[in-house]
């Protein structure tokens, strides 16, 4: 079993940055791929990136690929999301998800996952 609990989102000016956090509690974190959905209330949810158990893989949706840096701590069983160059389309609510070791970016395969956290960017 995982918690998963994000924090770090808010409200931010366009062309800004954001960096969220999911705090994991459970005694595996290291065992899991860790993945960032987002999802806009009119739209449905967008993989935003994952990170393999290990942090030497990363992904990332193509949407955000140049602004985006997924990073873990499996020693604090965090995971962060860092995005760059903040647009009004980047307002969502963002959901960390965990998979046990599987690499994928369906969000259907994924078990474990965080309450969201809403970031907001004003134009």
């Amino acid at each position: 079993q995982v918690q998963l609990v994000e924090s770090g989102g808010g409200f931010v000016q366009a062309g800004g940055s954001v960096k969220l956090s999911c705090a994991a509690l459970g005694r595996t974190f290291s065992s899991y791929t860790m993945c960032w959905f987002r999802q806009a209330s009119w739209k449905e949810r967008e993989f935003v990136g994952y990170i393999s158990y290990s942090g030497s893989r990363t992904y990332y949706g193509s949407s955000v690929k140049a602004r985006l840096t997924i990073s873990r701590d499996n020693a604090k069983s965090t995971v962060l999301l860092q995005m760059n160059t903040l647009k009004p389309e980047d307002t969502a609510v963002y959901y960390c998800a965990a998979a046990k070791y599987y690499l994928t970016a369906k969000a259907n395969e994924y078990d474990y996952w965080g309450q969201g956290t809403q970031v907001t960017v004003s134009s």
